[in-house]
């Protein structure tokens, strides 16, 4: 079992940044595939990004591409999203989830989430 929490979030205007931070407890987070998902108002819940254990390979959607980066601190159990160039449509809770195999984008193949961060990006 590993539990999630997730900080950073918050109001950020249109073009700025904002670094999302998912701290884990309870197991080592070495051996867990990590990824951020996000909701946004009366959407479903979507694939951003995600990691394999070691950090030697990342994933993203296209959406986010050039402007998100991944990354974790295995030695910190902490998993980050660093945003850059913040649209009005990155508009969403945040969630970091956690799987034991390979790195995949479907909601319902991750095993562990946090609560959530609101991020919310002004025009």
């Amino acid at each position: 079992q590993v539990q999630l929490v997730e900080s950073g979030g918050g109001l950020v205007q249109a073009g700025g940044s904002l670094r999302l931070s998912c701290a884990a407890s309870g197991r080592t987070l070495n051996i867990y595939t990590m990824a951020w998902f996000r909701q946004p108002p009366g959407k479903e819940r979507e694939f951003v990004a995600g990691i394999t254990p070691s950090g030697g390979s990342t994933s993203y959607d296209d959406s986010v591409k050039g402007r998100f980066t991944i990354s974790r601190d295995n030695a910190k159990n902490t998993l980050y999203l660093q945003m850059n160039s913040l649209k009005p449509e990155d508009t969403a809770v945040y969630y970091c989830a956690a799987r034991r195999r390979l790195l995949v984008v479907t909601t319902s193949d991750y095993n562990y989430w946090g609560q959530g961060t609101q991020v919310t990006v002004s025009s």
